[in-house]
């Protein structure tokens, strides 16, 4: 097997070298980038941070800035998360390139259309606008995001926390969900306080189990390459029943803390989403592939339920701060 993959690689090498030099205009360039950043994946980080940062400056009752200044900053803020998990993706793609030429050949760059190294310097400049941008909002933002991208990139690059059980899922969970539920309140609220750090934590644990969705059909060339997941070392059975319990706890959690007096009553509700969180561990499960998206099913909805709970979360306080 593992033989067979070898050749199979060194013949999809062959074909992207000699591929790179072909002639191809600006837009067909444009095109493949824009597939590269995966743009579906970048909804969750607009949608999520943008919520998030309208829920602060509500809740923080901002008075001295006008209409205008307020929209900017919230738009220059959402478009650094979005930068930044382009960025993730990118890089993603350059260093995964030989598992997703057995799991995803049609991606660009197993396909030949680009290169590795295209890919790694596309996500340098992704990574540097993002950063660049982000000074634009504030100091502390800015080192917010700076946060995020050194999980982002350690991930896939050297110690490739990638590689690792539950190291990968944690390199996931903390930035994408803790980390970037700080920074969206930072623009305009203190990021220290319980709210956000509770919701921090809600959202973490939630996609600590909710990450495991992406790794379902990845199972044989993670195995190959030597990546260990909860998929390809437990088996999908157990991997989803384990995911399921950490993102049903997410939101479980919610219930305590809003018995301490962590989170305002108002947020409750929230808890409800847990009954989502079955849902995706039934998905799992079953292995339905969303062919729209080149995913499962379950990772599909674990994208809609993050973000039905960040922009719960955000009317919610919206409403209750008015």
């Amino acid at each position: 097997m593992i033989r067979t993959v070898q050749i199979y690689l060194y013949k999809i090498t062959e074909n992207r070298i000699s591929m790179s030099g072909s002639g191809e205009d600006i837009g067909s360039k444009i095109g493949v980038y824009l597939k590269l950043l995966r743009p579906f994946t970048l909804l969750a980080p607009l949608i999520v941070s943008s919520s998030v940062i309208i829920a602060s400056l509500v809740e923080s009752h901002i008075t001295d800035q006008i209409g205008i200044s307020l929209l900017l900053t919230i738009l220059t803020a959402s478009f650094c998360f979005a930068l930044l998990n382009g960025a993730s993706n990118v890089l993603n793609q350059a260093t995964d390139w030989k598992e997703d030429a057995i799991s995803k050949p049609y991606r660009p760059i197993p396909n030949g259309i680009v290169t590795s190294k295209e890919a790694y310097q596309l996500s340098c400049m992704l990574y540097v606008g993002a950063f660049l941008l982000s000074f634009a909002v504030h100091a502390l933002f800015s080192f917010f995001i700076t946060l995020i991208a050194v999980f982002s990139i350690t991930y896939s690059l050297t110690p490739r926390m990638k590689r690792f059980l539950f190291f990968n899922q944690l390199w996931v969970a903390i930035p994408r969900g803790f980390f970037a539920i700080l920074a969206s309140w930072s623009v305009f609220g203190n990021p220290f306080k319980p709210l956000p750090l509770a919701i921090g934590c809600v959202a973490a644990l939630f996609l600590f189990g909710g990450t495991t969705t992406k790794d379902i059909l990845d199972a044989e060339a993670d195995r190959v390459v030597g990546t260990k997941t909860l998929v390809n070392v437990y088996g999908v059975k157990i991997a989803a029943v384990l995911s399921l319990i950490f993102m049903v706890s997410a939101f479980c959690l919610i219930i305590p803390l809003v018995y301490l007096q962590v989170l305002p009553t108002v947020v409750f509700p929230l808890s409800f989403l847990s009954f989502l969180s079955v849902i995706i561990g039934w998905l799992m499960i079953h292995k339905h592939k969303n062919s729209k998206w080149e995913n499962t099913s379950a990772w599909t909805v674990m994208y809609a339920t993050y973000f039905l709970f960040a922009f719960s979360f955000a009317i919610i306080t919206i409403f209750s701060s008015a």
